[in-house]
């Protein structure tokens, strides 16, 4: 049976336009001249996917490149009188060269989208893909996913990027060098990867025990292979992460220090040499709202400041002394919230606090 003819892409494009201003499969059917079964197809691969465009198919590749192609179609064009044994000599000399394909990898593009308005994000989307495509760089739409992180009450749905002819997949979370991201914002799914890598690099410090390597050897193997792992990005996770999936971590730290036989930095010990100067050894970050206070007696020059684990509970304001007031909000005493810290010139000038979760907070400042 021959293959029907396709659709062109602007009647598809039509006919989405006659469904969306609410006419039936019948009325499409009856203006457009196609049948219902096509309309009916048509409609469904636009609700599910949100494009017209033809999706990539199953099946085995083309034995030839498109090049070969383009010079099998020159052959014939300047000598019609050329036979098929010399066209397959044509198309081994190009089959014996080896083409070079750049890809564009790990690449991120993060975009702002506010009050629906998704006209910047997608512009700066189409700029990376001319770049691309004038830098000789391809970009594989099957490798590239989106992640929409969005924390209002109501989200609705939005419609895919499509790259390349082919929409990109929505992802939960992704791997970025190394990092688990989340849409939520959380890192349960990061630390639970940093455990498990961790663990299974124990091994290797067990083995080196047995063979009865030094102790200050033993500390350094675990430094630079153990260590290493649990300290990947913490400056990104250790203040939003919860108590029990750093104890998770500890409890690695806990079975080095056995093995070893001696004491090793702790999992917060780690954090605030990476974070904090020397100077500023004496802060108690057991107590995030007295650090605060101390930080900012400290530095007059800090105007605003985002808190984070202020472990207070509901959804208020007040002031913490030396000038700075705290808005906060937390949903539960025992689990972390998130406060901003605002000078008291600056607090008179709020117009609008926006408590999205305890993850996400704005204020909207008159200036």
């Amino acid at each position: 049976m021959p293959r029907a003819k396709e659709i062109e892409k602007q009647m598809r494009k039509k006919e989405i336009e006659i469904y969306q201003s609410g006419k039936g499969y019948k009325a499409i059917s009856k203006a457009l001249g196609l049948p219902r079964t096509t309309v009916r197809a048509i409609i469904y691969k636009w609700r599910k996917h949100g494009t017209v465009q033809n999706l990539p198919r199953s099946g085995r590749p083309t034995k030839i490149t498109p090049r070969a192609q383009r010079q099998l179609i020159q052959e014939v064009t300047k000598d019609p009188t050329t036979t098929s044994k010399e066209l397959q000599a044509s198309l081994a000399s190009v089959k014996s060269t080896s083409p070079i394909l750049k890809f564009a990898n790990d690449t991120t593009l993060i975009g702002l989208i506010s009050d629906g308005d998704e006209s910047a994000y997608r512009g700066e989307i189409d700029r990376l893909v001319s770049w691309c495509s004038m830098n000789n760089l391809e970009l594989n739409s099957l490798k590239t996913v989106e992640m929409i992180v969005d924390f209002r009450k109501d989200p609705g749905p939005l419609p895919p990027v499509i790259l390349c002819d082919s929409p990109v997949t929505s992802a939960e979370s992704f791997c970025f060098l190394g990092t688990t991201i989340t849409k939520e914002l959380k890192w349960e799914q990061n630390i639970r990867s940093l455990t498990k890598k961790a663990q299974q690099r124990m091994y290797f410090l067990r083995q080196l025990k047995k063979f009865l390597l030094p102790v200050k050897m033993l500390v350094n193997f675990y430094t630079a292979i153990n260590e290493s792992v649990l300290t990947s990005s913490i400056t990104v996770w250790f203040a939003a992460a919860t108590a029990r999936d750093k104890a998770k971590l500890q409890r690695v730290i806990h079975s080095a220090e056995k093995v070893i036989g001696c004491s090793l930095p702790s999992l917060q010990e780690l954090f605030k040499s990476l974070c904090f100067h020397p100077s500023d050894d004496d802060l108690d970050l057991r107590s995030p709202i007295k650090s605060t206070e101390r930080a900012l007696d400290t530095k007059s020059l800090t105007d605003i400041l985002c808190a984070q684990e202020t472990r207070c509970k509901g959804s208020k304001a007040r002031s913490i002394g030396a000038g700075f007031k705290l808005f906060y909000y937390g949903v539960d005493s025992k689990r972390n919230g998130v406060g901003v810290v605002l000078k008291e010139e600056f607090v008179r000038n709020v117009l609008e606090v926006k408590r999205v979760s305890d993850r996400v907070m704005s204020l909207k400042n008159r200036d």
